[in-house]
């Protein structure tokens, strides 16, 4: 009886493809997750300038609104909103808030200030006035957003009537 009749043939080049298949699944799918953890990076950043410019929108609304509460500081000839304003330290505790001081505008300044500066980083910020209508620019740091070692400054920028 013949043996060789009844086992498979075999070829002599077949016995690495198995090996060679499988590192190519895996060089696949590691470009893959590479592809994906890019894109989650990618979205990460994407949403971190977005709740900035929340951020901004709803620090611009908080000023705008607490000169409609105050109009007539507001449109005053001093110009008591106006300026260029810088943010002062954001406090770790809430009992270290700065001491309300000076008149109702002054303490609107000193406020808006502080919630600059624990929602924005680095932010600063301008209100200017022509007649009865106020620009707020809230400029803050988006470096999260830079590769290289340049600064990036974002700025919301919005006008309101008083």
């Amino acid at each position: 009886m013949d043996r060789s009749n009844n086992q498979p043939m075999r070829s002599r080049y077949s016995s690495g493809v198995t090996l060679i298949e499988v590192l190519v699944a895996l060089l696949v799918l590691s470009i893959g997750l590479i592809g994906v953890a890019a894109l989650q990076a990618n979205a990460l950043q994407a949403n971190h300038g977005s709740q900035m410019r929340s951020q901004a929108t709803n620090l611009a609304y908080d000023i705008a609104d607490r000169m409609r509460a105050n109009r007539q500081a507001a449109l005053s000839t001093d110009n008591d909103y106006v300026g260029d304003y810088s943010a002062i330290n954001c406090p770790s505790d809430p009992d270290n808030l700065p001491s309300p001081a000076g008149n109702l505008a002054q303490r609107d300044v000193a406020e808006w200030r502080v919630a600059l500066a624990c929602g924005m980083p680095n932010g600063r910020a301008r209100i200017t006035r022509d007649g009865d209508e106020f620009t707020i620019r809230i400029r803050w740091d988006n470096d999260r957003l830079v590769d290289d070692d340049s600064e990036e400054v974002e700025e919301f920028i919005t006008r309101t009537e008083i």
